[in-house]
């Protein structure tokens, strides 16, 4: 029981310096700045889902998944600094959903759908359940049979609901901030997106030399 704990700990703590919900909300209240609350909601709820998902399935295949389909990790981390980068750059330059349109109803409805996108991409994959996230699930679930796929995954869905929680109760910085301070904070999550993708694209890049 002691050892099982201890191995949980160690999975808890290295999802959580690689996940950190902490850093990740003020992204996600960049992503959603002037989105109504329920909607905050649903793209939380849905990006984390994703995110769980993906791990799930990772942790039980992930490395027939690479190989069936020839994906190496670098070609992984390239393409997923591409897409943070792209957005980062977005948000730095005032993309993103502004909170005075008053839109009718059809494009009321495609602005939701377009809203509850980004719980996909950027938030769930690559921010959330990036290649940092799937290289760890699939070590520590081969690392332990089959036992060391069930804590795996249990303690994944545990600090999916604490990134919840994060992410929910965040709202309540909103009411304080105001439009001009979200503004701010919009920007300057797109460039910390940004250089976290340009990050994710040198770590990429350079597995790729490391294989010559």
């Amino acid at each position: 029981m002691n050892a099982l704990l201890a191995q949980a700990l160690a999975v808890f703590m290295g999802f959580f310096a690689i996940m950190n919900p902490i850093a990740n909300t003020p992204i996600f209240l960049g992503l959603t700045a002037g989105d109504a609350s329920a909607v905050r909601r649903k793209v939380a709820f849905r990006a984390l889902l994703v995110s769980f998902l993906i791990v799930v399935v990772f942790s039980a295949a992930g490395k027939l998944i690479f190989e069936a389909f020839g994906i190496t990790l670098p070609a992984f981390r390239i393409t997923g600094g591409v897409l943070v980068a792209l957005v980062g750059y977005q948000m730095l330059h005032g993309g993103g959903h502004s909170p005075v349109q008053h839109p009718g109803e059809e494009d009321r409805k495609s602005k939701t759908a377009d809203q509850l996108d980004i719980a996909i991409t950027p938030l769930a994959m690559p921010i959330l359940a990036g290649p940092g996230t799937i290289t760890t699930a699939m070590s520590y679930a081969a690392s332990g049979g089959i036992s060391g796929y069930f804590i795996t995954v249990g303690v994944f869905l545990v600090l999916c609901v604490i990134t919840y929680l994060f992410f929910v109760f965040g709202e309540r910085l909103v009411r304080y901030l105001g439009t001009i301070a979200l503004k701010v904070i919009t920007r300057l999550m797109g460039l910390i997106l940004a250089v976290i993708g340009v990050q994710m694209l040198i770590t990429g890049i350079g597995g790729v030399i490391d294989t010559f």
